[in-house]
């Protein structure tokens, strides 16, 4: 048995088996319901139901609370369908997502940006497609069963060159280029994962991933655009940014870009000097670091406090805007709720992805 879940106003429609979680089916079916942790603990696939009953899954109270659930709120990634469902979700764009997959992949090479962040590049199979969307993720898949998520840094890659044409034979000794995806990884101390990043993790090591995961990515508008990153959350909207520069999309290159990146301290802007150079590509992005916790001795002489504050200073009105927020549940929490109630800013113009570690799951 299966039920039909429409989607409002895109007009995507999917099957629903029984017992299958809404978002569990979207995915399957190709159709980018927004979604985050996939566990009940973030609130990103949050939708609100017009017609068609559900039962919910066990989630946590913040990702979705008794008032929000009385309101007509559901959790797609918990949500089962008891029968036909129509929903009303404005992030889903008339796209497929790309095809998720398992493999494994190649460490390449590890660079310490910061005392807490590693750099990790990993080769993809040659032959093996990876396609992605700038603003996804991947799962590490660990021998316990364990999975870790981390946003994909980097652009996706060009796309294969046309066949040779019978003038100009190709090299049957050439091989395709190698293929990598680069990951910001923080340390947690104690972390099932990142200790081994940080310790035992060395090039040449073979691990597991699946992906591309995540609904977080462009939508089409000709609004500026705001991004927000907290910490690593700066990953997925570097990935965004490369895109940007490579796109042959003029409409897209048009439209303006500011950056605010929040941190604690000097240390953790840790590729500072890379988005400086990438102005020189983009003159239309603005760029504001901003320190919560900067030390005396760093004689730091910009913005200070809480990131989305200084979004607030900057934008008293983000009516006619679109925020991209990264990071620290946290981060993204009250930017939105600040952004909605504050400075005007549409609901469904605002799109997210937190970071939750496994803590912030439990």
């Amino acid at each position: 048995m299966s039920f039909t879940v429409s989607i409002e106003p895109s007009a995507r429609t999917f099957q629903a088996r029984k017992g299958e979680t809404l978002l569990s089916a979207a995915l399957m079916a190709g159709v980018a319901l927004p979604y985050g942790c996939k566990d009940g603990a973030c609130g990103s696939c949050k939708c609100q139901l017009l017609s068609g009953e559900v039962t919910h899954n066990a989630h946590q109270t913040k990702a979705l609370s008794d008032n929000e659930e009385a309101q007509g709120h559901i959790l797609t990634c918990c949500a089962v369908a008891q029968s036909d469902v129509v929903l009303l979700c404005r992030q889903v764009l008339d796209i497929n997502l790309p095809l998720v997959r398992k493999m494994p992949v190649r460490v390449d090479q590890l660079h310490l940006l910061a005392p807490d962040v590693m750099q990790v590049f990993l080769q993809l199979p040659q032959n093996d497609a990876f396609d992605f969307i700038p603003g996804q993720y991947i799962d590490f898949l660990l021998k316990d069963g364990q999975r870790r998520s981390y946003s994909l840094a980097n652009a996706p890659f060009p796309k294969a060159p046309a066949p040779h044409a019978p003038s100009a034979p190709m090299d049957d000794n050439a091989l395709p280029p190698k293929r990598f995806i680069e990951l910001h990884v923080r340390h947690m101390p104690g972390g099932v994962f990142t200790d081994q990043v940080f310790g035992s993790l060395k090039p040449k090591d073979i691990l597991r991933i699946e992906g591309p995961l995540g609904g977080f990515f462009l939508h089409a508008s000709t609004k500026p655009i705001v991004f927000l990153a907290s910490g690593t959350g700066f990953a997925p909207i570097k990935s965004i940014l490369e895109s940007i520069v490579s796109s042959q999309d003029e409409a897209l290159k048009a439209r303006s870009l500011h950056l605010y990146w929040g941190v604690k301290n000097l240390f953790d802007l840790y590729q500072n000097d890379w988005v400086l150079e990438l102005q020189k590509k983009l003159p239309q992005l603005r760029y504001t670091p901003v320190l919560s916790e900067p030390e005396a001795s760093s004689q730091w002489r910009g913005r200070e406090g809480f990131v989305h504050l200084a979004v607030l200073e900057d934008y008293p009105s983000l009516r006619e805007h679109q925020v991209y927020a990264c990071g620290a549940p946290i981060v993204v929490e009250s930017a939105k709720a600040d952004f909605v109630s504050k400075a005007q800013l549409p609901v469904e113009e605002f799109f997210a992805d937190a970071f939750l570690s496994q803590k912030d799951k439990q």
